[in-house]
């Protein structure tokens, strides 16, 4: 049998394991995925997870449950050697390991991509995987709890203001939807006023949400200004240190939360193969999903898909003529990779990829959205069912559609849970505090 090594089980690396097992007949191939973690996050929910609107389990989709033809592998890829088809895995515990194989397909996604900025590394939390939209909703909870029982001040001042950087899909959906989780939260204080709250979003461009019009992405603006949101642009972050934020334009203030949604770069794990990669750390690929040196010659049994690709955009669209990184593309993808792939075993041709962008919906917190397909724009609630509707139905696997349907009927029946639980980055806190010890 043909062994298949995926690295990266996100998106694409999670449906092409999915649909190989539909499409494989017995016998024809052996496919094994890793990835560092267990699951699949769907990343459009990270939002709504740090808002409190989603449960954090249910944005995931176990690996393990819904991949049983395909062997899962929790660990890194630390190295591929293309030459020689073996790859090196290094798991969380224990020696590494090599693998040969004779397939691999590239599916490692994408990471924040970062500047260096003072303080940023130290105070900034992204928002790419559950586990960083959980800490978010954490933190912001905590903060209120801690302001709460302060006099106005600096300090109080500090722990009420929440600050996005980048204005792009990521950043004004997790911006609004906190926005709209602090209103909530607001109501359950009696010691905090909605003007002692303070939200900043700071875009270096002279716009925010590139994917939509020019006219809508100043209705956001409006909506966010009038719910007391401020959106700094043509603004540059220029220090972080210690939570004291300087712009550019040199306002300042002091800050306990950072949000970094200013942009992503292809998994560095790339780096670490003889694979070619193009100006932007990407690799490069062909239409078919086949992975390409510099002078367009196919490398023989590699192919690649997703955010760490760059595939070109057939339909026109796309930046530079490449497929942007996103949900839309990764999963389509995936699923013509593995039919792909089915094709080159029975010795058939690839089919190249094409897809038509089907518009952008966001959600921007409770019951206000926006949708734009090409001069289309819808705002509002209309637009806020559109986005949970589109992204329901997206969520892979109908156990986990259920589950995320069944947090919003609860969420609009009894609304939504502002419980967080920020002793859980540090569990073992209160048993040592009361532990007996040992007499010297």
């Amino acid at each position: 049998m043909r062994k298949i090594l995926i690295v990266g089980g996100g998106y694409a690396g999670f449906y092409t394991a999915k649909k190989l097992q539909k499409h494989l007949r017995r016998g024809e191939a052996e496919v094994t995925m890793v990835d560092p973690l267990p699951y699949m996050t769907y990343q459009p929910f990270l939002p709504e997870v740090a808002a409190g609107s989603i449960e954090p389990r249910h944005a995931v989709v176990a690996h393990r449950r819904h991949l049983k033809k395909t062997k899962v592998v929790t660990a890194k890829v630390t190295k591929v050697d293309h030459a020689t088809k073996t790859a090196e895995i290094t798991p969380a515990v224990g020696e590494p390991w090599t693998v040969d194989y004779d397939t691999v397909v590239m599916t490692a996604g994408a990471v924040s991509r970062t500047f260096p900025i003072p303080g940023v590394a130290d105070q900034a939390i992204g928002l790419k995987n559950i586990e960083e939209a959980m800490s978010i909703r954490d933190r912001l909870t905590e903060n209120f709890q801690k302001a709460s029982n302060l006099p106005a001040g600096p300090e109080r001042d500090r722990l009420l203001t929440v600050v996005v950087v980048g204005g792009g899909f990521a950043g004004i959906e997790v911006f609004a939807e906190l926005r709209s989780f602090a209103s909530s939260l607001v109501a359950a204080y009696d010691t905090i006023e909605f003007d002692d709250t303070r939200f900043h979003l700071i875009e270096a461009m002279g716009r925010i949400m590139p994917e939509v019009s020019l006219p809508t992405s100043h209705w956001v603006l409006k909506n966010l200004a009038k719910r007391g949101a401020t959106v700094h642009l043509d603004t540059q972050l220029a220090s972080a240190v210690d939570g004291k934020i300087e712009l550019s334009t040199g306002e300042s203030f002091e800050s306990d939360l950072m949000i970094w949604t200013a942009g992503v770069m292809a998994n560095p794990v790339v780096r670490g193969t003889d694979l070619p990669l193009e100006e932007r750390g990407r690799l490069r690929a062909q239409a078919d999903l086949r992975i390409v040196d510099e002078n367009g010659v196919v490398v023989p049994d590699a192919w690649t898909a997703g955010d760490v690709a760059a595939v070109p955009d057939l339909s026109g669209g796309g930046v530079g003529g490449f497929c942007v990184p996103n949900a839309q593309h990764a999963v389509r993808q995936g699923k013509r990779l593995a039919k792909n792939l089915v094709a080159d075993i029975r010795g058939d041709a690839p089919v190249d990829y094409f897809h038509k962008n089907l518009g952008a919906v966001a959600g921007l917190g409770l019951y206000v959205g926006v949708y734009q397909w090409r001069k289309l724009a819808i705002t509002g609630f209309i637009a806020w069912v559109m986005h949970r509707g589109y992204h329901g139905f997206a969520m892979p696997m109908w156990e986990r559609k259920a589950r995320v349907f069944g947090n919003w009927i609860i969420n609009f029946l009894f609304r939504r849970d502002l419980v967080g639980i920020p002793a859980r980055d540090v569990p073992r806190a209160s048993f040592e505090e009361f532990a007996s010890r040992p007499k010297a």
